[in-house]
């Protein structure tokens, strides 16, 4: 059987479709198969008017079957051998008589069951019940009600088409006083066909609506955009800039796609190559067309929703319009460009940043201390020293020049542009573009110092301050983008390799934050617990480490551990990296038993996790046995690697040491020189559990070999 569900409604908003046709498609198959019905195929479409389901082979009726039903307890159910009010009431809500029931051992003792057959029922009775909530069920932004009804929907419903075969499925949507009541008649195009179409059958569902000038299938709109685009293209000798966003969101804005041909002013060329792309693909959807990677050619490609044979009086439209956009830009960037832009900067202090957090100036001095804090940490010139301190100073003026007032997403862009118009350096300039980077997950990164730098004071400062305020991200919400600016720290750091101390930064940034807003919390504290979180998920997502290997570097409720990782962002990285290789090439095979036993023994004595030297806590004149020698002389040739593993981050090293130490160490557990750590004589006890930990601490040079699995 073939089964076409087709609800029809005013224009939808272009994300929503993509959302819908992925909701359904989990959807609809697995309330099928809760429903033991199971098609050969299901199609999901959507069009700006129109969402619609093609399902093929599905059965007339479910099949038949057996099915057990658990019931009360035995002992609930029977007493003395007589059923109770427990059992009958099971018997009767089963529909079968009282000595149908079974009693069987279960893993929880004797409960009582029931075998019943269950005839299969018929698929259109299933359809029915299910179509109301497969409509109900999808989500997205902005639902809206209409009419005096409750039901709510992206955008009005008016009209409902269902099919099984050539028969229609009676349904109804009743919202308030109005009803729609399911029928064969769909919609044309409301321009090329604005008649109604009638579907005989749902198989002929597509190509039906495609006759009335209706492209269902959001795959075949695609195909046909690109290929018209390449045609045009290659007639005017040019390539085609195809932006993944703009290309969905177009697909979903047209019914029957056309391609058509514009073109502007070559004088508009003089603008920045960045401001004309803003204005054709963000402002207007066009596509823009380029004769190499960094020429644009006075020339634009757009999609149109029209009739194909009004080509000439579309583009005249568009052209219009783009020639009114593209003069404000011309305005907008030249009036800019006469003043110079430092002198952009007390208009700063009019916009604000956050009512409890100050302007904008605010925000900027705060960006210059931070910045200041990292540039003393790292080994840097005067001259770059100076360069971080102009591009703090400058990162934000262009937010209130007219350009970026009418493109916002413009910010940094135009902030370069007119920081080389005004003199600036190309670090400068370069570093007020890049501070913003990356502006998400697939985004390029910073490459300049300027932009690192003043990249990560601008993210500290907002965390600092939002999460002194108390507004920390929970559950999904996390309305200041605190998480993404959080990792955009991290991986700016692990990227451009900077040695900075965040744990010191984030101090003195708390500090700095208390001194203004005395009557806070410092939020120093989860602070540091946020970045843990953040640092622990970028490993795992990001870089494929095992999760307890990732635990393992940064401690599981570990201070020690806590602090290390955040002085230390690359050192951290590099750890996970390595024991993520060791474990790979099954180097770490060869000492997790060994040094997690001894790990997990060394936690019954009291020994310092910083105490690497075993000639400092362990007397050898208690030694009874010779793998107590041999151990501690083991230990004593492990210092100087640890050390210097330690100091040049070269963990080769310390597992080269740690490898030559396990002989010794299952010989003190297990061979024939054994011996019994929890000796009787108390001294004994301590001098061997501090031989112990001695070697956990050398392993938690690298990582807590008690927080991994083994593998």
């Amino acid at each position: 059987m073939f089964f076409l569900l087709e609800v029809g409604t005013e224009e939808l908003p272009a994300d929503f479709i993509d959302e819908a046709i992925a909701q359904w498609k989990q959807i609809i198959p697995n309330s099928l198969k809760e429903n033991f019905l199971t098609p050969d195929d299901l199609a999901v479409y959507g069009t700006p008017r129109r969402l619609a389901i093609l399902i093929t082979g599905l059965p007339e009726q479910q099949k038949d079957r057996d099915e057990v039903i658990k019931g009360p307890p035995a002992k609930a159910a029977f007493k003395d051998g007589k059923p109770t009010k427990a059992a009958e009431g099971f018997a009767r809500k089963q529909e079968v008589d009282i000595q149908e029931l079974e009693i069987r051992p279960t893993d929880k003792g004797d409960f009582v069951f029931i075998e019943k057959k269950i005839k299969g029922r018929q698929t259109k009775e299933i359809l029915q019940e299910l179509i109301p909530t497969w409509i109900n069920s999808l989500e997205g932004r902005r639902f809206m009600r209409w009419g005096n009804g409750e039901l709510r929907f992206s955008r009005p419903i008016r009209w409902l088409v269902a099919l099984c075969d050539d028969q229609i499925l009676p349904l109804e949507i009743v919202n308030g006083d109005s009803t729609i009541i399911s029928d064969r008649l769909s919609r044309g195009h409301r321009i090329l066909h604005p008649d109604t179409v009638s579907i005989a059958h749902a198989s002929d569902y597509v190509e039906i609506l495609r006759s009335a000038s209706i492209e269902v299938d959001p795959r075949q709109r695609q195909q046909i955009i690109q290929k018209d685009i390449e045609t045009i293209a290659q007639e005017l000798k040019a390539k085609a800039d195809l932006p993944q966003d703009l290309l969905t969101e177009v697909i979903n804005l047209v019914e029957y796609p056309t391609a058509v041909a514009g073109k502007f002013d070559p004088e508009f060329l003089n603008l920045p190559t960045e401001v004309i792309i803003t204005v054709m693909v963000k402002h207007q959807r066009y596509f823009a067309l380029k004769k190499s990677e960094n020429e644009l050619l006075p020339n634009f490609i757009t999609i149109a929703n029209g009739d194909p044979h009004k080509k000439g009086i579309i583009a005249q439209g568009n052209e219009r319009v783009i020639r009114a956009r593209l003069a404000d830009a011309q305005f907008f960037y030249t009036s800019d460009c006469d003043e110079p832009l430092d002198s952009y900067l007390p208009q700063l202090e009019n916009v604000t940043f956050q009512k409890e957090l100050g302007t904008m100036r605010d925000k900027v001095d705060r960006i210059m201390d931070m910045a200041q804090q990292i540039s003393e940490q790292l080994e840097i010139t005067e001259k770059e020293q100076e360069e971080i301190e102009s591009t703090a100073l400058l990162c934000k003026a262009d937010l209130v020049t007219q350009m970026v007032y009418e493109f916002p997403e413009l910010q940094g862009v135009m902030g370069q542009k007119y920081a080389l118009a005004s003199g600036e350096s190309e670090q400068v300039a370069q570093g007020i573009f890049e501070h913003y980077l990356p502006r998400g997950a697939n985004d390029i990164m910073p490459k300049t110092l300027t932009g690192q730098v003043v990249g990560i004071a601008d993210r500290l400062d907002t965390l600092i301050s939002i999460f002194g305020l108390g507004m920390i991200p929970t559950g999904s919400g996390d309305p200041f983008a605190l998480r993404r600016a959080a990792n955009a720290i991290i991986t700016v750091t692990w990227e451009a390799q900077l040695p900075i101390n965040l744990s010191q930064l984030l101090l003195q940034g708390c500090q700095a934050f208390m001194a203004d807003h005395g009557d806070k919390a410092s939020p120093l504290e989860a602070l540091q617990t946020f970045f843990i979180q953040r640092i622990q998920t970028l490993l795992q997502d990001e870089f494929n480490i095992d999760y307890d290997l990732v635990n393992a570097v940064l401690g599981e409720a570990d201070a020690e551990y806590t602090n290390r990782a955040l002085q230390n962002l690359l050192d951290v990285k590099e750890r996970a990296e390595f024991l993520q290789e060791i474990r790979s090439n099954g180097m770490l095979d060869k000492i997790y038993e060994t040094i997690n036993r001894s790990t997990r023994l060394a936690a019954k004595g009291d020994l310092d996790y910083a105490e690497l030297d075993p000639s400092q806590v362990v007397r050898t004149e208690l030694f009874e046995k010779s793998s107590e020698r041999e151990f501690f002389d083991g230990l004593m040739a492990l210092v100087s690697k640890t050390t210097q593993a330690k100091s040049e981050r070269n963990y080769q090293l310390l597992m080269e040491g740690l490898l030559a130490l396990v002989p010794n160490v299952r010989d003190f557990f297990d061979g024939d020189n054994s011996v019994l750590i929890m000796d009787e004589n108390p001294q004994v006890r301590q001098n061997r559990l501090n031989l112990l930990g001695v070697l956990r601490n050398h392993g938690r040079v690298l990582a807590d070999f008690g927080a991994m699995v083994k593998n």
